[in-house]
Formats: structure tokens, sequence, C-alpha cells
């Protein structure tokens, strides 16, 4: 069995490397690896392969820094020539980028049975391209595999056991990571640069929601140069996200370090005091090392974190970034079992080999 592997930016490349590590085990299943080229830095790409010891991509399409239409239009046009050749039985695509929609939708339109890791997530946004994104290539797969009972029941909700496909909940993908790369964390260079030696919080911003609104960018901003005060804020930042603040002329007074890879990121959710973050993978993440996330989101798709109170949502609003800043819970209990038991890759594959066969 091959399956056709389509990946394109940093949360996908974790993904797949632990299903592909679970491929590579196997004597049944071949994989091809096809990167889209959404992320295509160094610190956003390479350094994950490099150190996650995923296979090399067989293919790279080199498609980014485009609009929605103009990206997600070349890759379908470079995906569908892929498939042609290779000739795979499964298309695998993961979470909700527009290399997932482009993978989902070359292999549809040529009768290829699709997978979709990280199906059946909502936000109930869907003005956010994410959201856009996981419905259509839910619709248009032929196995869902959900990382929660949430995500089914929002399958099932919008009637998906009357379609023609299969759902069935395997957990989360990046709990498999957590786990098998826990021990293998690397403490930053830059914390040298910077002296890092006692407390901080750790901080992600990249959603278009907040990076392409002023206003909401200038108050997050403003929230964290005022936490970064009391306490050292680090905030690993995508070259995007910094030409806009750097183009808006807003100051940024924390400890602001370039991208870093996925062993280096292991390591600041495991030291740090709590997170404050827009992106979904990180909230995850943040339950997995027992920190709490406040989210810089109006919505999220992982409501069973808020709903237990390990995450909270903040929004982009200052007064309610600094007053939950300032409140921090340290009675959370992180041991429910939303996610599995770090065994998503092995049921993927598993699944995948059963259903070819």
């Amino acid at each position: 069995m091959k399956i056709l592997t389509i990946v394109g930016a940093r949360p996908q490349f974790i993904k797949a490397a632990t299903v592909s590590r679970v491929i590579q085990a196997s004597a049944n299943v071949t994989e091809v690896i096809v990167h889209t080229g959404q992320h295509f830095d160094k610190n956003m790409s390479d350094i994950f392969f490099e150190e996650m010891d995923i296979p090399k991509p067989d293919y790279n399409l080199e498609i980014s820094s485009l609009s929605h239409g103009a990206m997600t239009g070349r890759m379908l046009e470079g995906i569908e020539k892929i498939i042609i050749d290779e000739q795979p039985g499964w298309v695998l695509v993961y979470g909700d980028t527009n290399s997932t929609l482009a993978g989902a939708l070359a292999a549809s339109k040529l009768h290829v049975k699709v997978a979709h890791v990280e199906a059946g997530l909502r936000s109930f946004n869907v003005r956010m391209p994410e959201e856009q994104n996981r419905i259509l290539t839910d619709r248009l797969s032929t196995v869902l595999f959900c990382p929660t009972g949430v995500a089914v029941n929002n399958l099932n909700s919008e009637g998906y056991q009357n379609l023609a496909c299969k759902v069935t909940k395997v957990g989360d993908v990046m709990l498999d990571a957590a786990l098998f790369y826990a021990d293998l964390a690397q403490r930053p260079g830059c914390f040298d640069d910077f002296n890092v030696q006692g407390k901080f919080v750790l901080a992600t911003i990249h959603r278009a929601e907040n990076t392409d609104d002023p206003v909401r960018l200038k108050a997050i901003i403003l929230a964290l140069n005022k936490i970064h005060l009391t306490t050292l804020v680090v905030l690993p930042l995508h070259p995007r996200t910094r030409k806009i603040i750097s183009d808006l002329g807003l100051a940024l007074d924390v400890h602001v370090v370039d991208p870093v890879g996925y062993l280096e990121m292991v390591y600041l959710l495991k030291s740090c005091e709590f997170v404050l973050s827009d992106s979904g993978g990180v909230q995850k993440e943040a339950y997995y090392f027992r920190k709490s996330c406040l989210i810089l989101r109006d919505e999220t798709e992982w409501t069973e974190l808020v709903e237990c109170g390990a995450n909270k949502i903040v929004g982009a609003n200052y007064d309610n970034i600094m007053l939950a800043a300032k409140i921090i819970k340290k009675d959370i209990d992180f041991s429910e079992d939303f996610y599995g038991k770090g065994d998503a890759a092995e049921k993927i594959v598993s699944y995948l080999e059963f259903y070819n066969a």
C-alpha cells in the first residue's frame, strides 16, 4: 500500500513525524512525502525534518508567500500531477492549512481515497481560513481521524453518519509527539543571549485574525510588554508577523527570537510559567506539559481545555489578558484523558491497512 502524505506547515511536520515513524516500521506500507513549501524558512521547515528524523520529502513544490487563492490553486495543480504519477492508494492530509485542502481536493477529483488527520474540529467562525479548509477537507475525506470525542460529535451533528465515509476517534498525534520527544528537549541557544535564568512566559502570535488587524495586534503587544516588566516574555516570531509589526511601527519590549525547532519548543513549554498563544496546536501542547494557556482568540477548537479550566479565552483585549495573567491557577488537574494514550499514529496506520485490504 502506498500513502501519499501532504505537508506544508510547521504543525503538519510534527504530526507527520509520528505517523511516518510507524509507516517506516511497517512492511506493508510505503510513503511518498510531498512538501508544498507553505513554510519554507529553515527554522520553519528544514529543522523539523532534521531533528524529528522525518524522511526527506520526495517532492517539494516550493509554493509560498501567495494569496490564499493563488497558493491553493498552484498546490492543487502540483499535487494532481504527483498523484497521477505515483498512483497512491491513499492521500493523507493533516490539519487545516491550504496544503490540507489542496491535497484533499486533488485526490478527490482523481477518485483517490483521502484520510484526514485531525478531522472534526470546529471553531464555528467561518471567517477563519482554517475553518473553511477543515470543513471542506472533512467533506472530501474517505476516513476522518478525530482526535477527541468532541470532534466526533461535531461530525455527527453535521450528519456525517449518513455520508459515504468512516469517522473514527484515534486520539491526537500531537500527544504522540509530545511523549516521544519530551526527553529530547533542547535549551534554545538564544537563552544565553538574553541571560534567561529564572521564570519566563512563552508567547506565540501568528493567526491572520490578529496579525492582519492592527487594533488587535497592538492590544496583544501592549499586554505582552506589560507582562514582561514583571516576568520575562519569550516570543518566537514568524518572519511574516515580525515584518507586520515593524511596518506598523509597534515596539516589542520582550525577548523576540526567531522561530524555534520542535525540540526547543518542547523545552520552552516544559520550562515556562504559562503560555499566551493564538495557535491551536500550542494550546494542546501546553496542556501536555501541564501549563495553562491564555488563548489570544475569540474562540477555540479545543473547547474541552477551556471547560476543564486549563486554558482561558482572552481574545485580543488588553484588560482581559492582563487580568487572566495575574490569576493563573496553580491547582489545575492536567490528568484528564482528552486525547488518547499516545498511540494515535499506530491506530491511523493500522486502520488504513485494514481499510485498504
